[in-house]
């Protein structure tokens, strides 16, 4: 097994295009999974993939392909190339055609020729000491943890040269009690901010308010969403505002005569933002791509990746465009975030919004999201593992699960107050998103469609 770095430049050697492009991604993962109060399997893996992309120019067209590997033997480097370059010369021909970006000052990284770095089952030592001490407790607990370190190395034939490291861990614990279930998670880099004994009295407390059931049928409900309910819909939000497709009028975005960047969604401050340098959050801070679409290009690679605000002070603020796409509808280049944030609400905790509610809904999770109407944006999915009945400022007990009908935009028209900005594990999204820091947020008038059978 040569090295990331060998790997590139033989590739870039060997091609026999007008343009190539290599990316090596060098992983590592560890898991710990435990069920009814037990630990049962963990494990370590290492693994290669890597990708050319080759393209090919002539005076009427630009054509791509793209071939991925995960062999470790040297000899198949130039097979690959071949492979990749046989691909481009047969394709259709690419409407988001652009010049590869050039060597700049960013290029030859200090840190270019480094090793890649790994993880080991030791990242969860404390997390398992701690579930360890849950085991003895009177709830059955089941779950999965998993760190994975992805090292990116990046090469073009135009001499440009990126690399990453990217950190990505996630612990979730579903606790069951009495028929009742409940489930938390959290994000992390290296599971030293993680406290398993803080996630494990979270799930007692709402294992608690689940001895107490009431039935409530379908219909509309002053709900709040927590963090990571909220991380899930407006995951969904990003990855539909694609430049491209608002223009074109395919969207909820479209709007007449273009598109609906300006439009006022809510009076409150709310800002949802992507940052590759967000702390904590951090993500690589230029465009890795193995094929196009919308929202990204592969003439774009290495292409450095700023903030971008998709919702600023309660207004569209941007639309993802790649380089082409700017230039065609005179828009700012936009790249789609490998993080969400969301900022502008008060102080006020989960818990100061539950005793200010009257009446209504607490949910904790959603599941099974999918798109109903892309014009609206519509979306439909589950609640799972707890939604909770307000009275008078007071948790009284455990709800129906219900089947639920809401657009991600239509609830940010509609928000009458956002809490407090914390970190936290979108539950859906979980296996693509992890890193989001969202407010709870309170909806006068979710929809709950109807009553559901889910647990």
């Amino acid at each position: 097994m040569i090295a990331p770095q060998l790997v590139i430049e033989r590739a870039l050697a060997c091609a026999n295009v007008d343009d190539t492009i290599v990316v090596v991604t060098d992983s590592s993962d560890a898991t710990l999974r435990w069920a009814g109060n037990s630990m049962t399997t963990n494990g370590i893996a290492t693994s290669r993939r890597w990708e050319v992309v080759s393209i090919v120019r002539d005076s009427t067209s630009v054509r791509v392909g793209t071939v991925s590997s995960t062999s470790v033997d040297p000899g198949d480097v130039e097979s690959v190339v071949r492979a990749s370059e046989a691909a481009a010369k047969s394709a259709e021909p690419a409407d988001d055609a652009m010049p590869l970006l050039p060597r700049d000052s960013a290029s030859d990284p200090r840190d270019w020729d480094r090793r890649a770095q790994h993880t080991s089952i030791d990242v969860f030592g404390s997390l398992a000491t701690e579930l360890n001490v849950g085991f003895d407790g009177r709830d059955a607990l089941y779950g999965f943890a998993q760190h994975r370190v992805d090292n990116v190395w990046l090469g073009t034939s135009t001499g440009l040269r990126r690399t990453f490291t990217q950190p990505t861990g996630s612990v979730e614990i579903n606790g069951k009690r009495s028929g009742a279930s409940a489930w938390v998670g959290t994000g992390t880099t290296d599971f030293r901010d993680v406290s398993a004994q803080s996630m494990l009295d979270e799930l007692s407390i709402r294992l608690g308010w689940a001895q107490n059931t009431i039935e409530m049928p379908a219909g509309r409900y002053e709900t709040l969403l927590p963090p990571s309910a909220v991380a899930d819909l407006m995951i969904y939000l990003m990855w539909t505002m694609e430049g491209r497709g608002a223009q074109e009028g395919r969207t909820a975005l479209s709007g007449t005569g273009g598109t609906r960047v300006g439009e006022k969604l809510t009076a409150l401050p709310l800002t949802l933002y992507s940052d590759p340098r967000a702390g904590g959050l951090e993500y690589a801070p230029f465009v890795v791509a193995g094929s196009s679409s919308d929202s990204v290009s592969v003439f774009d690679n290495g292409m450095g990746i700023e903030r971008v605000d998709w919702v600023r002070d309660g207004s569209v603020a941007a639309l993802a465009y790649p380089r082409a796409s700017a230039g065609k509808y005179g828009a700012p280049v936009a790249v789609p975030g490998e993080n969400l944030v969301m900022t502008g609400g008060t102080d006020a905790g989960l818990d100061d919004m539950v005793a200010d509610t009257e009446r209504g809904l607490l949910l904790t999770t959603l599941w099974y999201i999918r798109e109903v109407d892309p014009t609206s944006l519509l979306l439909t999915g589950l609640t799972r593992d707890g939604v909770y009945a307000i009275e008078n400022g007071r948790i009284t007990g455990a709800v129906n699960n219900f089947r639920f009908n809401e657009s991600p935009l239509d609830l940010l028209r509609r928000v009458t107050e956002a809490g407090a900005t914390e970190a936290t594990l979108p539950r859906e999204w979980k296996d693509w998103f992890t890193r989001t820091a969202m407010p709870p947020l309170r909806i006068p008038d979710f929809h709950m469609s109807s009553v559901s059978a889910a647990q």
